[in-house]
C-alpha cells in the first residue's frame, strides 16, 4: 500500500496533481482544497489511498491522515465509491463528516452533489459507530451556511493560481450572480470551474490575475 507520496510538484490541475518522485510523475486525485496547498516547483506531501480496479490503479490523495481515514471509511458505504467520496470531503471538512453520522444529519450529505436523500439516509445508517467526532466541536453540520463551506475553500484555490484574495472573491459572487442553484450546492470543484469560465470570457478579467504560476 501507497500510504503517502512526498516529492516536487510537477502540475497542479482541477482535480489532480503529478508529484515528481525522483523521475517517476505520480498522478494523484484530490480536492480543491487540497490541490490549493501545492505548489508547482516545491516540495509536496500527500497521504495516499490506492484504489485497484480490475482496469486501472487509481492513486486519491489528502492533505492529512484524518481525510484519508475519513475517505475510507466512505467507501465500505453501499454504492458510495472513490469519486462520491472525494467529492464528501469537498463539500466538508473531516470532523463535519464524523458530526454528521454521529449525529444522524443525513440533510449534511445531501449538500453534496449526486447525493439525494436515500443515498444520504444509507450513508447515515452504514456509518453508525464507524465515524466518532474526535471532540466536541460546536453546533450540527446542518446549522453552518453552505457559502460558509465552501467560499473559503474556492478561494484559496483561486489565490493558488494567482488571484489576490480580493479578486479571488470579487470574481466567485460575479460568476455565481445567475447561478444560484450552484452556489446552493456548494459544489468546490464546480463553483470553481464556473469562476474560471466567467473569467475566461473576458481578457481583460484575466488582467486581474496578480502571477501566473510557473
Amino acid at each position: 500500500m501507497i500510504s503517502f507520496l512526498r516529492g516536487t510538484v510537477a502540475h497542479v490541475g482541477l482535480s489532480s496533481a503529478v508529484i515528481d518522485l525522483n523521475g517517476a510523475g505520480m498522478s494523484v486525485n484530490a480536492t480543491p482544497q487540497t490541490l490549493s496547498g501545492l505548489r508547482v516547483g516545491e516540495e509536496g506531501k500527500l497521504f495516499t489511498s490506492l484504489i485497484v480496479r480490475e482496469d486501472s490503479l487509481t492513486l486519491y490523495g489528502f492533505a492529512s491522515d484524518d481525510e484519508r481515514e475519513v475517505f475510507d471509511v466512505l467507501l465500505s458505504v453501499s454504492g458510495v465509491g472513490p469519486r462520491l467520496a472525494l467529492a464528501v470531503l469537498a463539500v466538508h471538512e473531516p470532523e463535519a463528516i464524523r458530526v454528521a453520522a454521529h449525529s444522524g444529519d443525513g440533510k449534511a450529505f445531501t449538500k453534496v452533489p449526486g447525493i439525494g436523500p436515500k443515498v444520504a439516509g444509507r450513508i447515515v445508517l452504514e456509518l453508525a459507530g464507524k465515524l466518532v467526532p474526535h471532540g466536541t466541536a460546536g453546533a450540527p453540520v446542518a446549522a453552518v451556511s453552505a457559502e460558509s463551506v465552501w467560499k473559503p475553500q474556492v478561494v484559496a484555490a483561486m489565490t493558488s493560481l494567482g488571484w489576490s484574495e480580493k479578486d479571488a472573491t470579487a470574481s466567485i459572487d460575479k460568476s455565481l450572480a445567475d447561478s444560484p442553484d450552484l452556489a446552493a450546492n456548494g459544489n468546490v470543484a464546480e463553483i470553481l470551474r464556473a469562476t474560471l469560465r466567467w473569467l475566461g470570457q473576458d481578457g481583460a478579467r484575466a488582467g486581474n490575475r496578480v502571477g501566473a504560476r510557473g
